[in-house]
């Protein structure tokens, strides 16, 4: 799923990057938040419903008018037994108004209350049996924050209603097992509505009629789906397919939008073709092939990955992409957790990060790589693991879960190479026990190990678990000739990882030469002796961008110092923090406006060896001085802070 909405620091860029590729939209580049957050209502938590039943196919009969916020229709649900039980369980809210539940023909008690529904079962039913129930139901679904799960609006004064319950949203319209347990193998979908109106949903639409006034919508679908996948959106659609050439075939993008914006939306989703044949050559073929993949415009800016039928408000390359990626990583495996949402979405982000690469002719790619770096490092903690999942804004924070979820995967792929990489995104993908199913942060680490045919658990440790990034001062001092010493200090923006264990690539350049160097940076202060054949004039460090660090700095030819008096200090220009070296133990640090007025700080400390941490988030924006006190006298040192 995806929010759109612009980025204010990188207008300049994208004004300059629109000129040269007018396909390329500056508005629906990088996920810059998706409201998801907006639906807030996780503090209910959720009830473990259904755990007594392995759910195969559902059907869906509803009568629904998009003029009205209401819905009345059933649920028939076809299970099978988990374990003995007179009862069933069914996540429903309690805003809705269960009319009778039928049970092998016959009528059977119920209560409902707190947002749960229990069915009580005339006589308790073995495990391993294979049962079904339906439940007449109807009402006015809550309203959820935001943006909410069950939603009436309009499109050029045409009304439209439309669904979209990631996480929790499925029972606030249908009563469901709402949870990342149980995929229903088959669904169908059966809709009645007023004319001219009718029905997108998830499958194929395999029947469409009128009668009296109302067009019904039947839609099949025979792949396992995640409750909250499952949706619809009802309003006078126009019809028309774009088909994506595959193999001797071709796989069919059926697309629902709004008459009025028909002409030119069929201009714009075109563009999904090359998309998805890059998709199909990087991971597999597209994996719902046996039926297709779709739009359906609505009234949201932005996207969710509906299985089969993404539903988009509005056809931009970035969303088009993030969308469709969710097919393989979202839809086809799904994360077994809300903790683990970067597996939908710190995916989907790369990918589509990876359309940039390929297409374009790689223009875009630098563009996107800068962006999502400054994004994440824009603050100094954060991890890609969710710490709490009863809130909805930090499973879905477009900056942690995911541009550094996907970030993650590109320093990854650097670390173990391309071939490696790749074969781990599909052996996720083939994987019986994943494939159709739910998968794990550990499953993913295995993958990446088994294939690479390493040990990745500090990786993970230090990028998933852990917060923060690294910050670089890289030291170049020649010898003689060409004989150098590259030193490579490192301080963390968190003190959640004491150090960031990483591949470091410097590209030294000189006398019309450059040669790369990638030096395996395993502890802070670690010296590489080097020898390029040359004196460079400039090193750039992480020249294509391959590692998430920020105001990083490199100094090429410093004299060895006085060890009895050095001191350093990096990054400069800084923000809320420096990182000061010092041969001899730190015993203060203050800071002086070159007026006079003094500010003085307790909040260092020693990150390792002779590396220091000091605060300066309570500093203004302008020059300074350090003042760094040890057993040697007082060091002065500038200092620019920037806010």
């Amino acid at each position: 799923m995806l929010r759109i909405t612009g980025i204010l620091l990188f207008t300049g860029l994208f004004i300059y990057a629109a000129a040269q590729h007018s396909v390329f939209d500056p508005g629906h580049i990088g996920c810059a938040c998706h409201k998801k957050s907006s639906h807030l209502r996780l503090e209910k938590g959720l009830k473990s419903s259904g755990l007594e039943m392995n759910q195969h196919y559902h059907r869906f009969e509803w009568f629904i008018d998009p003029s009205v916020r209401y819905i009345r229709g059933s649920v028939s649900s076809h299970h099978v037994m988990n374990h003995e039980s007179s009862t069933l369980s069914f996540d429903l809210s309690s805003a809705l108004n269960v009319d009778s539940v039928i049970y092998h023909g016959d009528h059977a008690g119920f209560q409902h209350g707190n947002d749960l529904l229990t069915v009580t079962l005339p006589a308790s039913v073995p495990a391993g049996t294979s049962d079904s129930v339906s439940i007449f139901y109807q009402g006015v679904p809550p309203v959820g924050s935001g943006f909410g799960s069950f939603v009436q609006g309009s499109h050029a004064g045409i009304p439209i209603l439309w669904t979209l319950s990631q996480p929790y949203g499925c029972s606030d319209w249908w009563p469901c097992k709402n949870g990342l347990t149980d995929k229903i193998d088959s669904i169908d979908i059966i809709v009645t509505s007023p004319l001219p109106h009718r029905t997108a949903s998830n499958g194929l639409l395999i029947g469409e009629w009128v009668e009296n006034g109302q067009r019904t919508c039947h839609w099949r679908h025979r792949y396992p789906i995640v409750p909250y996948l499952i949706a619809i959106s009802v309003t006078d659609y126009a019809i028309y397919s774009d088909w994506v050439p595959h193999e001797n075939d071709s796989i069919q993008v059926l697309n629902y939008v709004f008459p009025s914006q028909l002409g030119t939306v069929q201009n714009e989703t075109p563009n999904l073709i090359p998309i998805m044949q890059l998709f199909n050559e990087l991971l597999e073929p597209y994996p719902f092939i046996l039926e297709r993949y779709g739009h359906a415009q609505f009234g949201w800016g932005g996207g969710m990955e509906h299985q089969t039928m993404s539903f988009m408000g509005s056809f931009g390359h970035e969303l088009m992409a993030h969308e469709l990626a969710h097919s393989w990583f979202g839809n086809k495996i799904t994360t077994g957790s809300w903790e683990d949402i970067w597996v939908n979405e710190g995916f989907a982000t790369y990918l589509t990060g990876l359309t940039y690469e390929h297409m374009f002719d790689g223009y875009y790619w630098p563009i996107w790589k800068e962006m999502n770096i400054n994004s994440v490092t824009s603050q100094a903690g954060g991890s890609v693991w969710v710490d709490d999942t009863t809130s909805v804004s930090r499973i879905f924070n477009s900056r942690l879960s995911y541009r550094k979820g996907a970030l993650i995967l590109h320093t990854l792929r650097w670390i173990i190479g391309d071939d490696d990489f790749f074969l781990a995104m599909r052996n996720m993908l083939s994987h019986p026990n994943h494939a159709y199913g739910y998968i794990r942060t550990q499953d993913v680490i295995g993958f990446f190990e088994e294939a690479s045919g390493r040990d990745l658990g500090w990786y993970f440790d230090q990028w998933y678990y852990g917060q923060g990034y690294p910050i670089y001062l890289v030291q170049y001092n020649i010898h003689s000739g060409t004989q150098a010493t590259v030193t490579l200090y490192q301080g963390q923006s968190h003190p959640s990882v004491e150090f960031f264990s990483l591949p470091v690539p410097l590209l030294l350049s000189g006398e019309g030469q450059d040669t790369l160097l990638v030096l395996d940076n395993t502890y802070n202060m670690q010296s590489f002796e080097v020898d390029p054949g040359f004196i460079p004039e400039s090193i750039e460090l992480d020249p294509e961008m391959w590692l998430i660090t920020r105001n990083s700095q490199v100094v090429i030819g410093v004299d060895e110092p006085d060890s009895r008096s050095f001191v350093n200090i990096f990054p400069n220009p800084a923000s809320d923090f420096i990182f000061i070296e010092s041969t001899e133990p730190i015993e203060e640090i203050f800071f002086t406006e070159p007026a006079g007025k003094m500010v003085r700080t307790n909040k260092f400390r020693q990150n390792a060896g002779r590396l220091y941490q000091a605060e300066t988030s309570q500093l203004s924006a302008g020059l300074w001085i350090v003042h760094v006190k040890t057993s040697q006298g007082i060091k002065h040192k500038k200092l620019v802070v920037a806010r």
